[in-house]
């Protein structure tokens, strides 16, 4: 009987992962898609032809448009300088800023692929794991040490005062969500290229140049059709997270430079359901599709690996000699451009925290969030709940998503016919954005759904925990089946043959010899938790549910560049240490997701 039940044991997990899944993932963003389809129970297409219609969301009106409400006319007549502008719609001027911050990610991203793939010098292997670094930072945060920099009474105008120069507006200007982007996304294209530049069979390499070609002709025919793919797969997923980007859009344009995302976010603060659901089941199709292309490109990637010695690396810091090489001197300058756009808007925030308004140094802003505690006044948005609540959802996210993740790793890995497919399928909520499933959730789980003629629902700390638990589980199966899949499966096999079931040789065996792949990918789970807004900002409400970030959020308001940034900075800054935590102990433990 016990080994009867330890063969039952993996079979129902894996459907009570699907199960989990659906429940968490698929049942809402089904609703969503349904919303938009099934009006007065009948199928149509009519809502969604209505927006594919409606110039707002995809005409195309000539001349400077005034309405500020129009935003890409204003987007586009600042690019031209006013001479004339053309508007592509909302949907248009989103996948516009998401090429143009595709574009700007790639720049800022591949010279810091080829320091890293080509180049020695202290710290190397340190700077290379910071590349995870955006998988961790929650985005409003970021966004604050952004509002912290280059705002009105930022860091970079207060330097800039200090000299004598007069300030710049920067701010809630299309350059800013790029830049602020690029934070994001060019670690991103780094990672990736970088692994491509390292696998270089550098004997290729040297047999093209014994033949004769230059330098420029080596890399072109040998070095640079390796890169390729990783390169496009960089791009390519960078252009679905910015096509999707909603807290850095929301806290850096507002309405007048609008995507998708924040019209669907400000559609639903509107009651406007219906249409906020239409909006995102078009947006959810496109993302899907491109998720798609995305997977192909990921495929060749796999396929097309070197397998021979790496191109060895050159010695950076020479003495004397780096200041006289213009090679070693353009990455030095590289550096500190990537230490502006990197280090900038954190240190921002951190600085901005203890600085008064004349320069002075000041705890006051923390001390208001101690004020803020102790105030009994209805509304108040307390630090300490937020953080409890942030802590407590973080536990919740770890119990549903760690176990899942791990199952679908084992499907993925040990599946047999079909488990990539599966692996794909099960990892979907990758391309479909925060604010589609939690207006999903909304829908589904916290309006209520009837079965068997029972209305069932759930309160908003449940409908939160679901969320963060179907954004969260796909990372933790990135950790975990690559290392799965590097097992010897002879180990396995032993201990099989000595009459351990499936379930027994992968409990006492294979999971404890990746162990720290478990732990990295539960660390991540957490650390996503912590700084997951785009779905928790829809459901969170009162005291009981809303966290760190949603906290960080109302602390800013509506372009609060006066006294309520203080305290955002501060809160930001608690939200970071707790953040750095985390990501210090994904990498203690070897965090090994790759995108």
């Amino acid at each position: 009987m016990r080994a009867w039940a330890e063969r039952a044991v993996l079979p129902a997990a894996i459907l009570a992962t699907l199960a989990t899944a659906f429940v968490v993932f698929y049942l809402p963003v089904l609703g969503v898609l349904s919303s938009a389809v099934v009006v007065t129970g009948e199928l149509t297409i009519g809502p969604v032809l209505d927006v594919l219609r409606d110039p707002f969301y995809t005409g195309a009106a000539h001349g400077i448009v005034t309405d500020p409400l129009a935003v890409p006319g204003n987007v586009l007549g600042w690019i031209t300088g006013g001479f004339y502008g053309v508007s592509f719609g909302l949907f248009g001027f989103t996948a516009y800023q998401a090429a143009i911050s595709t574009v700007a990610s790639v720049a800022l991203g591949l010279p810091g692929a080829f320091v890293l793939a080509r180049f020695e010098f202290p710290g190397r292997r340190t700077l290379r794991s910071l590349t995870i670094l955006p998988f961790v930072l929650p985005s409003i945060m970021v966004a604050v040490g952004f509002v912290a920099m280059f705002g009105r009474t930022g860091l970079l105008n207060d330097t800039l005062g200090a000299v004598g120069l007069g300030p710049i507006e920067v701010l809630y200007t299309l350059p800013a969500i790029i830049i602020a982007h690029a934070f994001y996304n060019a670690p991103l294209v780094t990672r990736l290229v970088t692994t491509a530049w390292e696998s270089v069979d550098r004997r290729q390499v040297e047999s093209a140049r014994s033949m004769g070609a230059t330098p420029l002709r080596a890399f072109r025919d040998v070095v640079l059709p390796t890169l390729l793919p990783a390169l496009l797969t960089a791009a390519l997923l960078t252009f679905i997270f910015t096509f999707m980007s909603f807290p850095i859009v929301m806290a850096l344009g507002g309405l007048e430079l609008a995507t998708v995302e924040v019209w669907i976010y400000d559609r639903v603060q509107s009651l406007n359901i219906s249409e906020a659901a239409t909006l995102a089941t078009i947006e959810t199709a496109l993302s899907l599709g491109l998720m798609y292309l995305y997977l192909r490109y990921e495929a060749r990637q796999r396929t097309a690996g070197g397998a021979g010695q790496s191109l060895p690396r050159m010695a950076l810091l020479r003495g004397i000699d780096t200041l006289r090489s213009p090679l070693r001197l353009a990455v030095l300058a590289y550096g500190l451009l990537a230490a502006v756009v990197f280090i900038g808007p954190l240190a921002s925030l951190i600085i901005e925290s203890v600085t008064a308004p004349n320069g002075a140094f000041t705890t006051a802003y923390y001390e208001f969030l101690l004020a803020q505690q102790a105030s009994t006044a209805v509304g108040t948005t307390r630090p300490l709940p937020a953080i409890v609540n942030s802590l407590v959802f973080g536990a919740g996210t770890l119990f549903l998503a760690v176990p899942m993740g791990i199952v679908v790793a084992v499907l993925a890995t040990r599946g047999g016919r079909g488990s990539r497919v599966a692996e794909a399928v099960l990892s979907a909520p990758l391309a479909v954005s925060g604010i589609v499933v939690g207006l999903g959730l909304l829908q589904t789980v916290v309006f209520g759904t009837v079965l068997f003629g029972y209305r069932l629902t759930a309160a908003g700390p449940v409908a939160i925990v679901f969320a963060h638990a179907a954004a969260a589980y796909p990372f933790v199966t990135r950790n975990v089946a690559p290392a799965l899949g590097g097992l010897d499966e002879r180990v396995s096999e032993a201990a099989r043959s000595l009459g351990a079931t499936r379930l027994r040789a992968l409990l006492d065996v294979e999971l404890p010899l990746i162990a720290a792949a478990v732990l990295a990918g539960a660390a991540f789970a957490f650390a996503i938790s912590i700084g997951e807004f785009d779905s928790t900002v829809l459901l969170a409400e009162g005291v009981d549910s809303y966290t760190m970030p949603v906290a960080l959020e109302r602390y800013v308001g509506n372009r609060s560049l006066g006294p309520n940034l203080g305290p955002a900075t501060a809160m930001g800054t608690v939200l970071l240490a707790i953040t750095g935590l985390s990501f210090v102990a994904i990498d203690r433990l070897g965090g090994r997701w790759e995108p």
